[in-house]
């Protein structure tokens, strides 16, 4: 474990050296909590007095998607409200006799829909809540559902109106009260955060209009869009959070109280749920690179530079939490340090 640790912790430095990132904050744990952390580098490069801390606020991007989308999903599913395998048009009216209407949970969460692949939401349909989601919920289909894995941020955003419709309540809301608030995750919560917790989060994209980084307002485009609240990005959370909500996956007990998803859900989740087609995928996470699927090395990622991997074989997780300010179009540097991440972690 010593030397594990040692060796991430110069792993995680090098990038900050390499300026992959900024600075970084990353655990790896058990049910029973963290074995390991730490910290590298700056919050803000262009404050040289702000280091990365335990409790910076992180925008965790498409961390959402498992966060809000794919917890309050399986919530719904345990609670018995609605059916993975059946069209989404035999039991939402809002969808049925459209395209949509033939595609299945399942199929949204293994991204083998079918369905557009970028959301392009201002450009396709304006900027009024109630058009786009209108627009997304009666687009074309780009494929037949089931001919193809492809991942597309439009699934989460489908899914989380769907999770809306059959709650009756928006997804902040019910992400709250049936997820983060039984896990006692008290710090994450979808933005734009207040401004004292605006004051503790990593920068991320520059904002054009002020020619400074976001701080507490989603990076991405289509959450600003759409109040800061959407299947696809949006939330905020930091590294204690995403220990609480990983822990709580791999032992219920660890919990404060039932979030109503449970092992049912997970071990469905963490199996691979895409037959014969690839690349493998479970229920929104997939198996990490470089690991047989038969390893149950779980992982998902989010555009900031955020990542939080489990396996439950192993009883073993981990998050990597970055904020990837330096964005060029060489993916390679960020990757190559997730996958030394998980090696590391994981074996």
């Amino acid at each position: 474990m010593a030397d594990s640790t040692d060796r991430i912790k110069q792993l995680v430095a090098d990038g900050v050296r390499d300026q992959v990132y900024p600075g970084a904050v990353w655990a790896m744990g058990d049910a029973a909590g963290i074995k390991a952390g730490g910290t590298a580098g700056l919050l803000d490069p262009a404050e040289p007095d702000t280091s990365m801390r335990p409790g910076t606020v992180f925008d965790v991007a498409s961390l959402t998607k498992i966060l809000a989308v794919w917890s309050t999903i399986g919530a719904l599913w345990e609670d018995d409200a609605f059916p993975l395998d059946d069209p989404l048009g035999t039991f939402w009216t809002e969808v049925s006799g459209h395209p949509l209407g033939q595609v299945t949970a399942r199929q949204l969460l293994t991204h083998t829909a079918g369905v557009p692949l970028r959301a392009q939401l201002k450009n396709l349909y304006g900027t009024e809540p109630a058009t786009i989601r209108a627009g997304v919920l009666h687009e074309a289909l780009h494929r037949p559902p089931g001919e193809a894995v492809e991942y597309t941020d439009r699934a989460a955003l489908i899914l989380g109106y769907l999770a809306e419709h059959l709650s009756g309540q928006p997804l902040d809301q019910l992400a709250h009260t049936r997820i983060w608030q039984p896990l006692g995750m008290t710090h994450t919560r979808f933005g734009p955060l207040p401004t004292e917790l605006a004051a503790r989060c990593a920068p991320t994209e520059l904002d054009q209009d002020t020619g400074r980084h976001l701080k507490g307002t989603a990076h991405d485009f289509s959450a600003r869009l759409l109040g800061g609240v959407c299947g696809i990005a949006g939330a905020f959370s930091v590294l204690d959070d995403l220990a609480r909500f990983l822990r709580y996956m791999l032992d219920p007990a660890t919990a404060p109280a039932s979030p109503g998803f449970g092992p049912n859900w997970v071990e469905e989740s963490l199996t691979v749920q895409t037959g014969t087609l690839e690349p493998v995928r479970g229920l929104f996470w997939h198996p990490a690179p470089g690991t047989d699927p038969a390893d149950r090395t779980y992982v998902h990622y989010g555009f900031t530079g955020t990542g939080m991997w489990i396996s439950p074989k192993q009883g073993t997780w981990a998050v990597l939490l970055t904020n990837k300010l330096y964005y060029t179009r060489d993916r390679e540097p960020l990757t190559s340090i997730r996958n030394a991440f998980r090696g590391l972690v994981f074996g």
